[in-house]
């Protein structure tokens, strides 16, 4: 499992990418636990996405635990939902009426 806190940008790609050549060796499914992500950039979305891709080369799942509302909308903007590989998890937000 790996888990993002507080903000990730790609001031922090440097440190993000040595946990994601560990969870890449691990062979099995990587959770991402999102939960504590406050902010995130298209930096980590494109990390996520170039994780997810290798995952499934060697037959495994990106999971996308529990994000925040804005964290959510961005990785729905940019599609990385909608990957092979990749599995969103958690409650979707609430419609305002």
């Amino acid at each position: 499992m790996l888990r993002c806190r507080g903000d990730e940008d790609q001031t922090t790609q440097g440190y993000r990418r040595r946990a994601f050549a560990r969870a890449i060796n691990a062979r099995r499914d990587v959770v991402v636990d999102l939960s504590e992500l406050v902010f995130g950039d298209s930096s980590l979305m494109l990390d996520l996405a170039a994780l997810a891709r290798r995952l499934r080369a060697h037959g495994s799942m990106l999971r996308l635990r529990n994000p925040r509302p804005p964290v959510r909308t961005l990785i729905e903007q940019m599609g990385l939902h909608r990957l092979p590989g990749v599995h969103l998890e958690g409650p979707a937000p609430a419609l305002a009426y």
